[in-house]
């Protein structure tokens, strides 16, 4: 619950680790809560014979657990001090933090893997730049960075375009696409069809808190469910892989 309201109702979710997968539904279904539930950003209201298992644990180091998992959020970015560097956000996630604080001791080891997620992501010019002065595609590029900077055994994505231009949308999907190809699992949250990159192959619908169709992305891709989705008569197409809404 958030508040007095129900935000996520009977939630029944499997994911292999290696598993790509895109949670798809209109904004304020629940898909964000649904992420921070799994980062443990929240909790959920204890009832019997609910539960949690995440790799392989139900009980969880809340900062053992996100350096296991990448995450990019915008809410991360946001979150953001303003006068941060770009090599400041992507050393922040050795310590599952916002910032790097008096307490965080940087050691030479983790700036030479923050420097090396930079260039993997291709930000390396990024290193030395105020938060405020770059793009939204910049600031994601180095949320990604960030995300990769400790090994994760999986990638949580958080409505990954948001505030991009055509040109910076195009440029994360083929990352992610990637970053799928690299054989690290994904978890996709989307409100947009066509952040659905060909490599993921099973596709969640959620309405209203919760599950409606869980399976292969041939088959919940359909036009009737997708304009029972989104309450619209939808047309459905397909090309190079992606589908597409008119």
């Amino acid at each position: 619950m958030r508040g007095q309201k129900i935000v996520l109702d009977g939630i029944n979710l499997r994911v292999q680790l290696n598993e790509h997968v895109a949670l798809l539904g209109p904004n304020g279904c629940g898909k964000s809560t649904l992420i921070k539930t799994i980062t443990r950003d929240c909790y959920p209201v204890a009832s019997e014979g609910s539960s949690i298992t995440l790799l392989g644990k139900q009980d969880w180091n809340v900062f053992e657990l996100r350096s296991l998992l990448g995450i990019v959020s915008n809410d991360l970015m946001s979150s953001c001090t303003s006068d941060a560097s770009g090599l400041d956000v992507v050393l922040s996630g050795f310590f599952s933090s916002t910032a790097i604080f008096p307490n965080h001791a940087v050691d030479p080891q983790h700036r030479e893997l923050a420097e090396s997620a930079l260039q993997q992501s291709g930000v390396s010019h990024l290193a030395t730049r105020a938060v405020q002065e770059m793009s939204s595609g910049e600031a994601k590029r180095v949320l990604i960075a960030r995300a990769l900077v400790h090994k994760p055994r999986a990638l949580l994505f958080d409505e990954p375009c948001n505030s991009l231009d055509i040109s910076a949308q195009r440029s994360l999907r083929e990352t992610m696409r990637a970053l799928a190809n690299s054989g690290i699992g994904i978890f996709l949250v989307t409100h947009e069809l066509a952040d659905i990159v060909p490599e993921i192959e099973r596709v969640v619908l959620m309405a209203k808190g919760r599950i409606v169709a869980d399976g292969r992305k041939a088959e919940v891709l359909q036009e009737r469910n997708l304009s029972q989705l989104f309450g619209l008569d939808v047309k459905l197409a397909r090309q190079d892989g992606y589908y597409h809404i008119s």
